[in-house]
């Protein structure tokens, strides 16, 4: 059975444009489905954040309205509430790429707060590429890869990736209102291939051992794809 680092956020909040902080954290669908199914399978799951912090769900991400229903915001609670590894999270700085057999980033928008500018990321993200391991982003996560440059280059330059859209940030109504587009700064600043599918459908690119999936419904059909890759 294979063992799985999950690199999550540890931020609380997002400073938006005129300063104010928007409350967030990771989001609950994208720990949760992939979560699920590798340790249904068997497989063993570590958390990693930024200084060992324990990760913060967000709230919305919980909302009925944002979860499938009543029912799947049950579901997700209880499985995050089952999840002891989120509780006693690796400092980031500490964790081994050569203890694990995979990599898995979930996003919400607390990867754009703390990932994105975190040095120990990069140099995780940017060894898990070069080792041919699987290496799985959801959502926001991608944000991470602008973590991996060093001198302005990114060893993720010309890589087909997908990640929460423009259009998708513009839906749920902060586009104008963040410092930066997550779409805009991955083709412009990390300079890879961006593919997008249809907004909030399930749409997943893997290019070598790289795997990333466009939104929350997303996460489910990357963690299929990486189950299969690990067999």
């Amino acid at each position: 059975m294979a063992k799985v680092l999950f690199v999550v956020s540890g931020a609380t909040y997002l400073v938006l444009k005129d300063g104010t902080r928007w409350a967030t954290g990771y989001w609950a669908e994208e720990f949760a489905m992939p979560y699920r199914a590798l340790t249904e399978a068997g497989h063993e799951v570590v958390v990693a954040t930024p200084g060992g912090t324990t990760p913060n769900v967000d709230m919305m991400s919980l909302r009925p309205s944002m979860a499938g229903g009543e029912q799947g915001a049950l579901e997700l609670e209880e499985i995050i509430r089952s999840a002891e590894v989120m509780r006693r999270p690796l400092r980031l700085s500490d964790a081994r790429l050569e203890d694990y057999d995979a990599v898995y980033l979930p996003g919400g928008h607390g990867p754009m707060q703390d990932l994105a500018v975190d040095a120990d990321a990069g140099r995780l993200l940017t060894a898990a590429l070069a080792s041919g391991k699987p290496l799985a982003i959801v959502c926001h996560a991608p944000a991470a890869l602008l973590a991996t440059r060093i001198h302005g280059e990114s060893p993720f330059r010309g890589y087909r990736v997908t990640a929460f859209t423009n259009e998708e940030e513009e839906a749920v109504g902060l586009a104008s209102r963040c410092q930066w587009l997550l779409e805009d700064e991955l083709r412009d600043k990390v300079g890879v291939e961006f593919s997008r599918g249809p907004v909030w459908e399930p749409y997943i690119v893997e290019d070598r051992n790289l795997l990333t999936g466009q939104n929350p419904h997303s996460a489910a059909t990357l963690a299929e794809r990486l189950l299969k890759i690990l067999g």
